[in-house]
């Protein structure tokens, strides 16, 4: 089996599936005393901003992403998220904060204005790294690409363009607003703007051939962007194209594709640092690397997900997804906007680490996992062992990195920490 590349834009938060929650009635730091949790220190903090509204939904697109209204309520919406964060605030309170990721949905519907105001909260309430990354994810779209400058002096260092592909025919299938010459023009823009921007691009679309994915790869990287994300499209449940799925390339012309890709990239100076992302050296994304070592991350907006560790317990939690309910109820600062809280247990943390670590290709190192877990490797060495023999993770004691063959069936390495 091919390994999974997700169908995700930077900024994705990892999910756990249904089967590993903890179960009700079980919270509290008497909980995480009993799974044994142990942190002698907290991991970096990060904060994700979800901006729910699109101009419409994508078939592929299975994210908490709504259409926007006739009048988008970006007031309500600021004031709904400042009361989120200040009924978060106790929960991370004197903790520095080194990136900021706005996204969606498309956060580039908000007014420049908006943005500011937003950035403004989150230097008021939160302990801010004075150099901290702060990214936004924007479309391509010509209007909303003309604030970029002004996103700019409000303080957002990075912009992630939406671009997906070049090939107008493509975007068409893909039900994108924006064509090849809009995204071109937005990508000029963002670079006038900011140093650093992202590229999300797609492959493996309805109808491409190996040609078009190419082309594609090769537009992206002629304008010298330091980072790329590429993701192999897939048929995401509950939506448009897995009720109808459209024609897509078979797994053999994804993986040729996904390999000229990778070659193209390594040519032009960006290595894979992670599944699916490539960078030049110094310009990976701090945001998800934070991620994928395993560090903390309060999400605020509607659906937006989060992980706070404490001294004995490490927490995960979910709010409101719709727009309008999580707004009413953030606005009642009752707690009730936050849909879900649960704690890891000592048995999930194998497998949550190693969803994420397992991601880099340079893996982590293996002390690692207890500075984030608070538990010995000794935990999961029965996995590490199988996972060694089977040729899916190196034998290096000092580092927790997949083989060759291991990011290759990435699936099937993870699972073995389940």
């Amino acid at each position: 089996m091919k390994k999974f590349i997700p169908i995700v834009s930077e900024g994705y938060q990892t999910r756990v599936p249904e089967g590993l929650r903890q179960p009700d009635g079980v919270t509290g730091a008497l909980a995480g005393q009993h799974a044994g949790i142990r942190l002698t220190s907290l991991p970096p903090l990060s904060v994700y901003i979800h901006v729910p509204w699109c101009v419409r939904k994508c078939p592929y697109c299975d994210f908490n992403s709504h259409q926007i209204p006739d009048v988008l309520p970006e007031d309500r919406y600021l004031e709904a998220l400042q009361a989120d964060l200040e009924q978060a605030l106790p929960r991370i309170w004197g903790r520095q904060v080194t990136t900021v990721f706005i996204g969606g949905g498309t956060p580039s519907l908000l007014s420049d204005r908006g943005i500011d105001r937003m950035l403004a909260m989150l230097r008021s309430h939160l302990n801010l790294w004075p150099d901290a990354e702060i990214t936004l994810e924007a479309n391509p779209g010509t209007a909303e690409a003309s604030r970029f400058k002004s996103y700019a002096a409000s303080g957002v260092n990075r912009i992630s363009l939406g671009v997906q592909s070049f090939n107008d025919q493509a975007l068409h299938a893909l039900g994108r607003i924006h064509d090849g010459d809009q995204a071109r023009a937005a990508i000029e823009m963002a670079q006038h703007a900011v140093q650093r921007v992202n590229l999300d691009l797609m492959f493996a679309l309805p109808n491409q051939t190996l040609e078009e994915s190419i082309a594609d790869t090769r537009i992206a990287l002629a304008f010298g962007t330091d980072h790329l994300s590429m993701y192999h499209l897939t048929l995401e449940p509950n939506t448009v194209f897995a009720k109808y799925p459209p024609p897509i390339p078979d797994e053999d012309l994804a993986a040729t594709m996904e390999d000229s890709i990778e070659s193209m990239a390594d040519a032009a100076g960006l290595s894979r640092y992670e599944v699916s992302a490539f960078a030049r050296k110094g310009s990976q994304s701090r945001h998800n690397l934070n991620y994928w070592e395993f560090g903390d991350y309060l999400g605020i907006g509607p659906g937006a997900h989060g992980k706070l560790s404490f001294h004995d317990r490490i927490e995960r939690d979910a709010r409101t997804r719709n727009p309008e309910a999580w707004m009413q109820s953030a606005l009642r600062r009752d707690g009730s906007h936050v849909s879900e809280n649960r704690l890891l247990t000592a048995q999930d943390l194998p497998f949550e680490f190693m969803l994420n670590a397992l991601r880099l290709r340079q893996g982590v190192p293996s002390t690692l996992y207890t500075e984030r877990c608070g538990l010995s490797l000794i935990t999961m060495s029965s996995a590490m062992q199988k996972a060694t023999q089977q040729g899916l993770l190196t034998a290096d004691p000092t580092r927790l990195q997949a083989t060759a063959q291991g990011w290759r069936f990435l699936n099937e390495l993870q699972t073995l920490f389940l």
